[in-house]
């Protein structure tokens, strides 16, 4: 009986060793077969330095007291003058308005008038540099310098490069007589580091106003990583294919003030403190699901050695992988709505009770989860109704998935290897907020993705210090956006 056991288990071990290995195999990768692009003549040093110039104006976006951006209205207008300088046939034959205090919205006609129009997305709006970190900077910020094959200053990565990589192949494109087949539309919004409300709102707005349809719509977003993901040797692409929501609570606890040689048995103070640390212990479940699941699925094949072998069966492995991938921050950001306690306030003199103490919670939400539900896990969790709970009026949504069997995606996947050789594509989770979540009644598929190379090296400086993009690939992206119209037009 014992022997018939063990054989059973050892035959049952086998033949568990053996799915995994026939299923590890016989996943089959999911990227394009494509040929490189044809070669594009750019002058790379007049291209840099148009971007270089664009650096030197501080577009910068500030959070003002009524919670509406307060910006240098002389700064956008230089910026204005520079593009109009910079690039003459897209002055004289694209029409041009501006909406809201400086966002510019361009529309290039097609030749199809039934054709769905698309739209490229970036701001020109830039977050201000730390204080007292200046002098940290290699370059001076706002010195837009071109030095050791970069472009250093602020807005060089975020979103200056890929506001003037778009303009600069839209300019190559009518210089060479090219006609698109459907209207494309370039917005470039002024406010997005402050919720994008004054500007790509408002576009977003206007142009449903005018009952507009977009085939699709790509903003900044996700990058091509390099060395990051482990087990993986080539360069991943991830295009965004969503974005999570935003939701901040605020939380206030009231108690009787009073003096603190006397002190109540709850304090606002202490009850706020344990309602803050239940969210901060029992936050929402992480799980490879959605997006975060078609990303897995599609670098699997790509990936070598255990990797591989865990993410191709993840109908065995989901847990062991789901609880190695928490630990990471940037990971666990990918399989949950996370949950960061950001703002306290409470009590300012160390005799005195303090009457009230408030708490801001900032929720990044998943797919799938909103801010009921969020609110409804604060409420469970807390289980205290001293505290009262209320959503800011800023908050957003997760946005809808876009669908990466469509051919606008396709266009994107089959661009990036054709710009960048040897790169994987894959969905991805765009873990902040972009400028194109207002445009979600425009349009089924909007995706978030940067040309932009970026290795673990390079993350730190995004609002960071030392921001700056390299000269050659910065070429590429203009490549990229070059090739991206041309793909979309066929």
């Amino acid at each position: 009986m014992i022997k018939r056991f063990f054989l059973f288990m050892l035959v049952a071990l086998i033949c568990l060793i053996a799915a995994v290995l026939i299923k590890t195999v016989s996943t089959g990768s999911r990227q394009l077969p494509v040929q490189p692009a044809a070669p594009l003549a750019i002058d790379e040093s007049a291209a840099a330095q148009r971007l270089a110039t664009a650096l030197r104006y501080q577009t910068i976006s500030r959070q003002g007291k009524a919670g509406l951006p307060e910006q240098s209205a002389d700064e956008f207008k230089k910026l204005h003058q520079h593009i109009d300088q910079a690039y003459p046939l897209i002055h004289a034959r694209l029409t041009r308005e501006t909406v809201g205090a400086a966002s510019l919205l361009y529309a290039w006609q097609g030749s199809d008038p039934k054709a769905l129009p698309i739209m490229l997305m970036a701001h020109q709006d830039v977050v201000p540099v730390a204080p007292n970190t200046e002098q940290n900077w290699q370059q001076a910020p706002f010195d837009g310098v071109i030095k050791d094959g970069f472009i250093w200053g602020r807005g060089s990565w975020d979103d200056k490069g890929n506001l003037f990589a778009i303009l600069e192949a839209v300019e190559k494109l009518l210089a060479s007589g090219f006609q698109p087949r459907q209207t494309i539309y370039l917005a470039f919004g002024h406010d997005e580091e402050v919720n994008g409300l004054q500007g790509a709102k408002v576009m977003a707005n206007l142009l449903q106003s005018r009952a507009v349809k977009l085939d699709y719509i790509l903003d900044e977003g996700m990058l091509i990583t390099e060395g990051i993901l482990k087990g993986l040797d080539q360069s991943a692409a991830l295009i965004g294919v969503a974005e999570k929501g935003y939701a901040t609570f605020n939380l206030s606890a009231t108690a009787t003030p009073g003096h603190s040689s006397m002190p109540t048995e709850k304090t606002a103070i202490g009850m706020m403190s344990v309602a803050l640390a239940r969210l901060e212990d029992q936050q929402f479940p992480a799980q490879i699901r959605g997006v975060a699941l078609d990303m897995f699925d599609t670098i699997a094949p790509e990936m070598h050695g255990l990797n591989r072998v865990l993410l191709s069966n993840l109908w065995l492995f989901r847990p062991l992988v789901q609880q190695q991938l928490a630990k990471s921050a940037s990971t666990n950001a990918m399989l949950r709505t996370t949950t960061a306690l950001t703002v306290i306030h409470g009590g300012d003199k160390d005799n005195v009770l303090p009457g009230q103490v408030d708490a801001s919670v900032n929720f990044r939400t998943l797919p799938g989860d909103t801010q009921t539900t969020v609110a409804q896990h604060i409420h469970t969790i807390i289980a205290n109704d001293a505290i009262k709970v209320s959503a800011m009026p800023s908050n957003s949504e997760p946005s809808p998935v876009s669908p990466i069997d469509s051919a606008a995606y396709q266009h994107l996947h089959r661009t990036v290897r054709e710009v960048f050789p040897n790169t994987i594509v894959a969905p991805g989770l765009m873990l902040g907020a972009t400028d194109s979540r207002h445009f979600s009644a425009l349009s089924q598929h909007i995706f978030k993705f940067s040309p932009v190379r970026a290795t673990s090296e390079d993350l730190p400086r995004f609002h960071g210090t030392n921001e700056r993009i390299s000269v050659k690939n910065y070429v590429e992206m203009i490549r990229f956006y070059h090739q991206l119209l041309l793909n979309s037009s066929k």
